[in-house]
């Protein structure tokens, strides 16, 4: 290969990444092959291209098939259920026999969920394989494309590519670096300080110390005790609950916290708490205590942040939080004793409070105040309803 099939690659590969928005997931330790994903372009979320010599058409076949191989790994980490890859060759030539068969669309048959476009970017031909290329990733140009290029000229485009490249990266790995986890440690010590504290004046599941020490108990609620809606927050029923809502706190805290930043992880974690006591004020009379609710107000917060980076969403954490989420409300279902108005209400807080606060550096201003409305208005009924019509 010369340097012009190296010049047309880089090329291809800038426009994709720069207008289509297309991401570098893989690329070659000789830099001859690179894989493209943008799981929200149609028709093709995930692109190949790759330059080389093509000789005979039946090692144009067998890639086909390493190609879908490939593919199918790939539409396992999005966990889609089918996925287009679109497959360039960028070659001087075709091959040297008939190989008409292998362009174009290769289905995916029994047992697969990978198909595979694929098509030739002869270099010798640069205006009609542009055109063809055209017609399905929009108006790309190429300058007038020479016999010989110095390799400046190969390295300027190449390392525009991996600019790009970079700061992909840099942008993702702000996104998750909003803040340090203070509040979450914070909130972890004085739990376990609460715990012990009630262990010492009676025990943590004797219920006269946990009305004393602020857990939800209705009736003194209706009392006008409303500090109850936010204590329970900090009590737990038995070492076995603090230690399962710790280790919850730790890590979802955590995450959390460093998306959001310090300040609006404290909102969204009381706000969540509060919300959970609040749904169990209404739908259940016995009394409760936990973090339970503050912690689904975790997960509420990142199905906030699913909503506003799907892609980052899901290409990193998205189906293990939907999952731990469908896990653990089938386990609030199954097992008794268990407030799932709490754990849902949480959920919920989690989300408007979210919505409300929004992320760093993406201020929304009209679309918080239709979260922080909504809010308003969701929590003035429930409580209307809770103190109207009370659950004793």
């Amino acid at each position: 290969m010369s340097f012009k099939e190296e010049y047309v690659f880089w090329r291809i590969v800038h426009y994709l990444m720069s207008e289509k928005k297309y991401r570098m997931i893989n690329l070659s330790p000789n830099g001859n092959e690179i894989w493209l994903e943008n799981i929200y372009e149609k028709p093709f979320p995930l692109i190949r291209i790759i330059r080389t010599d093509l000789d005979w058409s039946n090692w144009l076949r067998n890639d086909i098939v390493r190609t879908k191989r490939n593919g199918e790994v790939i539409r396992q980490s999005f966990y889609k259920k089918r996925l287009d890859v679109f497959s360039l060759y960028i070659t001087p030539l075709p091959p040297v026999n008939d190989y008409e068969d292998h362009l174009g669309w290769s289905r995916a048959v029994k047992n697969e969920r990978v198909s595979v476009y694929t098509s030739l970017f002869l270099t010798n031909d640069v205006q009609h394989s542009l055109s063809e290329f055209q017609k399905f990733f929009g108006n790309m140009s190429i300058d007038s494309v020479k016999d010989h290029y110095e390799p400046y000229e190969i390295e300027t485009v190449k390392n525009a590519v991996m600019n790009l490249a970079s700061k992909e990266v840099k942008k993702e790995r702000r996104i998750f670096e909003a803040g340090k986890p203070f509040f979450t440690n914070l909130f972890l010590v004085v739990q376990i300080l609460v715990f012990f504290l009630m262990e010492l004046m009676g025990g943590s599941e004797n219920p006269y110390v946990l009305i004393q020490y602020g857990a939800k108990f209705n009736p003194l609620i209706l009392d006008g005790e409303w500090w109850r809606f936010f204590t329970p927050i900090f009590l737990h029923i038995g070492i076995i609950h603090l230690l399962m809502n710790s280790i919850a706190l730790y890590y979802l805290g955590t995450i959390v916290e460093k998306l959001f930043g310090r300040s609006r992880f404290l909102f969204i974690y009381l706000f969540s708490g509060f919300f959970g006591s609040l749904a169990s004020f209404i739908f259940s009379p016995t009394i409760s205590a936990g973090a339970s609710g503050a912690i689904f107000g975790c997960f509420g917060a990142l199905l906030y942040f699913g909503i506003v980076y799907p892609r980052l969403f899901f290409r990193t954490m998205g189906m293990n939080v939907l999952v731990v989420i469908g896990l653990n409300l089938l386990l609030g279902i199954i097992v008794p004793n268990i407030d799932m108005a709490g754990h849902i209400g949480g959920l919920i807080g989690g989300f408007l409070a979210s919505g409300v606060s929004y992320l760093p550096k993406q201020d929304r201003f009209n679309k918080r105040w239709v979260f922080l409305l909504v809010t308003v208005i969701f929590t003035a009924g429930m409580l209307y309803y809770g103190f109207t019509y009370p659950n004793i």
